[in-house]
């Protein structure tokens, strides 16, 4: 994923409104019907015995304000980067900003670079749930240190769209453990200088979800050079560890 495609994409759509959800011009009640459809739709998939090749994958990053949704900490930004199975398609990416009144605590905006003004001129929570659920539709959702993003999603689809989040989120340690067992590495930076990925810009959701797509890959490859067909194989060889 090059660095000057990157950067044409977030400021394209970095605190803008796009088309890139055609819900969004529909009245609430469809919007509400929407969300339900894909939630049944979830529950229908059958993401554990599908091949690792055919896998659709959404690999996401949020960045926020701290680590407690649940005591006043907000999303500031989604990321995302669509793959089939190990295949990064480079032209599915997803990049929003979030309406905020409130300006990121100074640390915070050093750290992302999201500034006020660019919250000041996001589309509110809702309408960048909507958006983001509609690039994802029934993907399985992928990403590093997934608690944070789960509690978070959990917490911003209640608030916001008065529904649960339903969405299977599976951590990079999943396959990682399995490539890698001896391995200490925590953080992406360490995983990322593990495989040599280029992060490109630190605490940028859709740079760190490029980052962590290119992570998911190669252990993606690794796992099926090593056997493994599809998620089930892999949670059945975990739970024999235990």
């Amino acid at each position: 994923m090059g660095m000057n495609q990157m950067l044409h994409f977030i400021k394209q759509m970095s605190g803008k409104m796009s088309d890139i959800n055609p819900v969004s011009s529909q009245t609430d009640a469809r919007k509400i019907a929407y969300i339900r459809n894909l939630q049944r739709e979830l529950k229908q998939k059958d993401v554990l015995n599908t091949p690792f090749k055919d896998l659709d994958t959404v690999v996401f990053d949020i960045e926020t304000t701290g680590f407690y949704p649940y005591s006043g900490d907000r999303i500031l930004s989604i990321g995302a980067v669509k793959m089939k199975g190990s295949e990064i398609l480079e032209d599915q990416l997803f990049y929003k900003t979030i309406f905020s009144e409130l300006p990121p605590p100074p640390e915070i905006e050093t750290l992302t670079g999201i500034t006020a003004t660019e919250l000041q001129q996001a589309a509110d929570l809702p309408e960048v749930l909507r958006q983001f659920f509609h690039f994802v539709r029934s993907d399985t959702l992928v990403a590093h240190h997934s608690s944070h993003e789960k509690q978070f999603m959990k917490q911003a689809s209640w608030t916001a769209l008065k529904t649960n989040f339903q969405h299977r989120i599976i951590d990079t340690t999943f396959l990682t453990k399995i490539v890698s067992p001896e391995s200490k590495h925590i953080t992406l930076d360490d995983w990322c200088d593990h495989y040599g990925v280029d992060i490109g810009r630190r605490h940028h959701a859709l740079y760190d979800a490029a980052a962590t797509a290119k992570l998911w890959s190669e252990n993606m490859k690794r796992v099926e050079e090593m056997g493994f067909i599809n998620l089930k194989d892999v949670y059945t060889h975990i739970a024999s560890l235990t």
